[in-house]
C-alpha cells in the first residue's frame, strides 16, 4: 500500500530509542520528512546519520519550554503534516509508594508537555486544514497496571485530553488518536521486568518470561510492529479515525471493547 507519504513532514518526539526510533524510521523509509526530537542530539544524528537530507534535529527534554519552542517554530516555518507524541514513563510504583514529589514530576513528565505543544501546534494544522497529532501512551489507560500508579494516572488524563480535543477540530481535517502498547521489546519495558524481579523474588529472565506467559499471543511485541501501526493512522488514509484509542498489546486487554 501506498501511504501518500512522499514529501510529507512530521514531528516525532522521543526518536532516540524505542517506539520513536521506529516510528521516525519507517516514516523516512515512506519518502517522509521527519524532525527527532531527543535529549541526546549526537544518538540522533549517530542512528539516524542515512537520512541528513530528510530529517532536522531538535535537541532537549520535552519538559522545557525552550525545547518545546523550538518545535513550535520549526512548525511555523516549515509546512508540517503530523506529530507524534511519545517519551519515556513514570517511575514504577503502587499508590502508597509514591509521595507528592513523585506526582509533580510525573505530571510535567507524562502529561504537561503535551498538554502545551499539542495547544500550540493545533491552532497550525487547524488553519491549514489538515493534521495528524497521535499520542504513544499505554495498555494502562485501558486496564491499569499493578506497581504503574503515576503511568495509569496521567495517561488515562491524556486520552480525556485528547478526545476532547479530537472532536473539537475533527471538521478542520485534523485528527487526533491514541495508540496504547502492551509489553514490547524496548527499552522502557526494563524497569518493569525488574519491578517484578524484585516483587516476585526471580530473575530477570524468570521475570520476562512471566510477564510473556501472561500475554495471549506469548511474547512481547516488537516496535517495528507498532510503527507500522502508527505511520499508517499518520497518513491520509486514516482521515475517518479520530478521537480514537487503539491497542497493540497481543490481546492483553481483557475488556470486550479492549
Amino acid at each position: 500500500m501506498d501511504l501518500k507519504l512522499n514529501d510529507q513532514r512530521f514531528v516525532v518526539c522521543g526518536a532516540s530509542s524505542g517506539f520513536g526510533e521506529a516510528i521516525a524510521r519507517q516514516l523516512l523509509q515512506e519518502g517522509a520528512q521527519v524532525v527527532l526530537v531527543a535529549r541526546r542530539g549526537d544518538l540522533l544524528r549517530d542512528k539516524f546519520s542515512h537520512f541528513k537530507n530528510e530529517t532536522e534535529i531538535v535537541e532537549g527534554s520535552l519538559i522545557y519550554n525552550d525545547t518545546l519552542d523550538k518545535i513550535e517554530h520549526s512548525v511555523q516555518t516549515k509546512e508540517t503534516h503530523g506529530i507524534v507524541f511519545n517519551a519515556g514513563g513514570p517511575p514504577t510504583g503502587t499508590p502508597l509508594e509514591t509521595n507528592m514529589d513523585d506526582w509533580d514530576s510525573a505530571w510535567k513528565l507524562v502529561m504537561r508537555w503535551k498538554i502545551d505543544l499539542a495547544l500550540r501546534l493545533a491552532p497550525h494544522f487547524k488553519e491549514k486544514e489538515y493534521g495528524r497529532m497521535l499520542f504513544i501512551e499505554s495498555q494502562s489507560i485501558k486496564q491499569p497496571l499493578p506497581s504503574l500508579a503515576l503511568s495509569n494516572s496521567f495517561r488515562a488524563g491524556v486520552v480525556g485530553f485528547a478526545k476532547s480535543l479530537a472532536l473539537e477540530i475533527a471538521k478542520a481535517g485534523v485528527t487526533v488518536n491514541v495508540l496504547a502498547p502492551g509489553s514490547h521489546e524496548t527499552p522502557a519495558i526494563q524497569r518493569v521486568i525488574e519491578k517484578n524481579k524484585a516483587s516476585l523474588n526471580i530473575s530477570f529472565e524468570d521475570a520476562k518470561k512471566y510477564m510473556e506467559d501472561n500475554i495471549p499471543v506469548g511474547r512481547m511485541g516488537k516496535a517495528e510492529e507498532l510503527a507500522s501501526l502508527a505511520t499508517w493512522l499518520l497518513s491520509p488514509h486514516a482521515g475517518y479515525v479520530t478521537g480514537q484509542t487503539i491497542s497493540h498489546d497481543g490481546g492483553n486487554i481483557k475488556g470486550l471493547f479492549g
